[in-house]
C-alpha cells in the first residue's frame, strides 16, 4: 500500500471512522497474508526457505485473527480494551517475527526480507490504530 492509499484511507475528520478503517484495512491484509499460507503454503514455504507445516498453522492463526479484527471493525464504537488488544497483538507479532528471524527461522533471502516487511506492515497497523484510538478517546472528552 502507497503512502498515497494510506492517506486516502486516512482522510475523514471522524476518529471513529479512522479508527474502524484501519482495523479492517488490518483484517482485510491480515486475512489475505492467512489464506495464502492455508492455500499456497508448499509453494510459499519454498519460496520463503520455511516449513510449509509452520505456514499452515500460521495461515490458520492468521485467518481467525483477521476474523476477530474484522468483527471488531464492524461495531459502530469498537471498545477500547479490545481496540488495545489488537494493537498489543500487532506489536507482539512484529516483534516475534523479528526475533524468530534472528533465533530460529533460517529462511531464503526472499524469506527474510518478507519477514521483515511484514513485521513493518503489522508495526504500522498498530502505530495507526493507536493514533486513531487515542484521536478518538481525545475527541470524545
Amino acid at each position: 500500500m502507497s503512502a498515497t492509499s494510506l492517506a486516502t484511507l486516512a482522510r475523514t475528520s471522524d476518529p471513529q471512522t479512522l479508527l474502524r478503517r484501519f482495523l479492517a484495512l488490518d483484517a482485510v491484509v491480515t486475512g489475505a497474508n492467512g489464506l495464502a499460507y492455508l492455500v499456497a503454503s508448499g509453494p510459499l514455504g519454498r519460496l520463503l526457505g520455511v516449513d510449509s507445516g509452520l505456514l499452515l498453522a500460521l495461515g490458520g492463526i492468521l485467518v481467525a485473527y483477521a476474523a476477530a479484527v474484522g468483527a471488531l471493525a464492524s461495531r459502530p464504537r469498537p471498545a477500547a480494551l479490545p481496540v488495545r488488544a489488537v494493537i498489543e497483538a500487532n506489536l507482539a507479532w512484529a516483534g516475534l517475527s523479528l526475533v524468530a528471524l534472528t533465533v530460529w527461522l533460517s529462511p531464503s533471502a526472499t524469506g527474510a526480507v518478507w519477514t521483515v516487511l511484514q513485521a513493518l506492515v503489522v508495526a504500522g497497523f498498530a502505530i495507526v490504530q493507536l493514533i486513531a484510538l487515542k484521536a478518538r478517546q481525545g475527541s470524545s472528552d
